[in-house]
């Protein structure tokens, strides 16, 4: 059995509300030094076996939405 990690994030031409509230928060608590945040997801997969066309359409037809979002796929060994 193999752990696949996919992660998540809004394509970087998109603008995240999310992460600017959160870099507005943490500015606002005395953390002046963050630019800037991006808020995404981290999806873990007990897989029996790391074919790359069917890993990537799981993420294109679940769990990602390629109109918006990029993602990358990590075997853990």
């Amino acid at each position: 059995m193999y752990t696949v990690r996919v992660t998540v994030r809004l394509k970087p031409s998109l603008l995240d509300s999310a992460g600017r509230t959160v870099r507005g928060s943490l500015v606002a608590i005395g953390f002046e030094e963050v630019q800037e945040a991006r808020i995404g997801k981290v999806i873990e997969l007990k897989v029996d076996s790391v074919e790359p066309e069917r890993l990537k359409a799981m993420c294109s037809k679940l769990l990602a939405n390629p109109v918006t979002e990029d993602f990358e796929i990590e075997v853990v060994e």
